[in-house]
């Protein structure tokens, strides 16, 4: 008996070889990645050796995301921000972002038009994805915003400011009072009010 067990176990263990073997991830072609971003071929290339080098298996787990996220905020918490953010480039929701994913989010942030980056942001701050952000998401965005920036930012920030602030631009963005924001109050908000834009730290902090 322990010796049919025992092979068995074996076999198992070669199933799972060969899927690892399978998960290894390779790109789709770059000229399709060229027609998809803003990236030229030879950016492309450049970013997949960086990309391959971090992540050799070419895909990324939110645990690396994460500590990739903490060396550029070294001050604060970034791992509550870096979790959102992980959220909006994982678009198959698998829990892992390709390569592809990848350069897909970053060309939206780094080259996108002021409308391609608004909709990302929203993407960010629709939590649950359900097309409408609710003061909920947006003081979870916020907070972790601040985390991410460190406690001992001047002036400091703590929870009722957070709440405050959150409190505010909820009620600019939310004009019909229905207390959720669509995705055109977002927009039509974020396009008439530069401050409103600037004091969500939209695009200082994404990336």
């Amino acid at each position: 008996m322990g010796q049919i067990y025992e092979k068995v176990h074996i076999g198992d263990n070669d199933i799972e070889d060969l899927e690892m073997q399978v998960v290894r991830y390779k790109p789709e072609g770059l000229d399709t990645l060229c027609k998809n971003t803003k990236f030229t071929r030879k950016e492309l290339q450049i970013m997949y050796r960086g990309f391959k080098q971090e992540c050799p298996t070419g895909i990324v787990n939110e645990e690396t995301f994460k500590e990739i996220y903490a060396q550029f905020f070294p001050q604060g918490d970034a791992s509550a921000y870096a979790h959102y953010v992980f959220n909006t480039f994982d678009h198959d929701h698998n829990g892992s972002i390709s390569f592809e994913e990848f350069v897909m989010g970053l060309s939206v942030l780094s080259r996108g038009t002021f409308q391609e980056r608004l909709q990302w942001a929203f993407s960010l701050y629709d939590v649950n994805g359900d097309g409408v952000i609710t003061k909920e998401e947006m003081l979870d965005i916020v907070t972790a915003i601040y985390e991410m920036m460190g406690r001992y930012t001047e002036p400091s920030i703590d929870d009722t400011t957070a709440r405050e602030h959150v409190e505010r631009v909820f009620q600019k963005m939310d004009t019909n009072r229905d207390g959720v924001i669509s995705v055109e109050e977002f927009m039509d908000t974020c396009r008439r009010d530069e401050n409103i834009t600037r004091g969500m730290s939209i695009f200082d902090t994404v990336l």
